[in-house]
């Protein structure tokens, strides 16, 4: 495919993902919160975001990881789409058995201020993997700096992470998990 063919694939697509999203908010509210909703409604569209985010990246992933909930709605696709496997990253969940088989990690503070545990089962990322992480929203970048902690202390490799709307203020943060992303937050 020609990169102008690519280009204005992708340009439609952006178009397609700013025009099924809203931002919410009630009267009086200080804030509104997104709405990705529409993005689940629309079957093509649904259907085109695990190649397209999994695309981002020249290397290719042995395995995805995502968290709950939309990481994990978005990794399967992406993961699919690729024809490699999916863990999904549990939040404020603890191990279902024995803890030594599991990692867990604790975020900085996220977008509401909280501090969330992740997790998942050890032998379920093993060492020489290489690892995308893909989720629906980049805001302060803590989900995707604690998955790169996690992907560290299974001994596998990082490759970066991939999302939906890169929201985040620090330029550093983008260039050094790295993220990259198929919209911009000033785009919707």
């Amino acid at each position: 495919m020609s990169s102008l063919t690519t280009q204005r694939r992708d340009a439609q697509l952006v178009r397609r993902l700013a025009a099924a999203f809203t931002w919410r908010s009630d009267r009086g509210d200080r804030w509104a919160s997104a709405d990705v909703t529409g993005w689940w409604r629309d079957p093509g569209l649904l259907q085109e975001l695990g190649a397209a985010l999994g695309s981002l990246y020249d290397v290719r992933p042995t395995v995805v990881v995502g968290p709950v909930s939309r990481g994990a709605l978005l990794g399967a696709l992406t993961a699919s789409a690729l024809g490699v496997g999916f863990v999904e990253v549990r939040k404020d969940n603890g191990p279902a058995c024995d803890s030594d088989r599991w990692v867990r990690r604790t975020t900085g503070p996220d977008y509401r201020d909280r501090h969330v545990v992740f997790g998942f089962r050890r032998d379920l990322v093993r060492p020489g993997d290489r690892v995308l992480m893909v989720d629906d929203w980049a805001d302060t970048g803590a989900t995707a700096r604690t998955a790169r902690q996690l992907v560290d202390d299974c001994g596998a490799g990082w490759i970066g992470a991939a999302v939906v709307v890169d929201a985040l203020a620090e330029p550093q943060l983008r260039r050094g998990l790295p993220l990259r992303s198929l919209v911009d937050v000033r785009s919707l």
